[in-house]
């Protein structure tokens, strides 16, 4: 595939993942640590969200000081008989309160938000207009919580159709740095609704996982995170650390390659 004439040198694409996007985070930082900063974004889902909250600006351990004291009932309201079990006002509420960026040219670095088009099917990338709407729809997991509607169209996660989305950065980037928080790992069966539900929707979007995977010139992933559910907001500070260490392990085995691709790299 060839590069576009006005390309980034660094690409970064988060994944989805739920609580485990905290992981993003600490990644983000390790490379931060060692001099590697993206010109570029892409995400899904919980990528989505800890994506634009760097894009506007703010450093990853500011990120998870927002969410200190925050559990996830305080981030979903419940909506039943409508589209979900959980409405996202509370997520409008804590965007609005800390991005500073209202739009996607508003932002810091460019960022790209995948979301599905539920009728029609269909993935969809934001990267212009109104900001808000476009995570939400990112990270609205089907029957969790209620489609978003953006321009009379009806969104939810990004997920179902592209939870890792490095193929809308490849022809943009040099090189591309992919964080996949959520590998497929076995999970010993729990007799639960939460534990079908999250499992049979992991299965069906890691499907979808295999190519991106390739098109990634450094890709960071582990199944240490698996342990961790969509909903954790428990551990957020335990993640964090976990996706820096993860980070930190893999520069050093791939010190060599790093220090040839980015002069920056410390």
């Amino acid at each position: 595939m060839e590069l576009e004439k006005d390309r980034y040198k660094l690409g970064i694409t988060l994944g989805g993942g739920g609580a485990k996007g905290f992981a993003h985070l600490g990644v983000i930082q390790a490379l931060n640590d060692r001099g590697l900063y993206p010109d570029i974004i892409s995400g899904t889902s919980a990528g989505a969200f800890a994506g634009v909250l760097y894009a506007d600006g703010n450093s990853p351990r500011d990120i998870i000081s927002f969410f200190k004291e925050m559990s996830f009932t305080q981030f979903a309201q419940f909506s039943i008989p409508k589209g979900g079990v959980f409405k996202s006002t509370p997520f409008y509420s804590f965007l609005n309160k800390h991005l500073k960026a209202k739009t996607f040219e508003e932002l810091k670095l460019s960022m790209y938000v995948t979301a599905t088009d539920i009728e029609r099917g269909e993935l969809e990338y934001f990267n212009s207009g109104d900001l808000i709407p476009a995570v939400i729809a990112s990270c609205s997991i089907p029957v969790i919580f209620t489609p978003v509607e953006i321009n009379k169209r009806y969104y939810v996660d990004g997920g179902l159709i592209k939870k890792f989305p490095v193929s809308i950065l490849r022809p943009k980037c040099e090189k591309i740095i992919g964080v996949n928080v959520s590998p497929v790992a076995v999970s010993k069966y729990k007799n639960t609704i939460n534990y079908v539900a999250e499992r049979a929707f992991r299965h069906m979007s890691n499907a979808n996982v295999l190519q991106d995977r390739k098109l990634c010139n450094y890709l960071i992933e582990s199944e240490v995170l698996c342990k961790y559910s969509l909903f954790d907001l428990k551990h957020i500070e335990e993640i964090f650390q976990m996706g820096y260490e993860i980070a930190h392990k893999y520069m050093e085995k791939h010190e060599k390659e790093l220090r040839k691709d980015f002069v920056e790299f410390i």
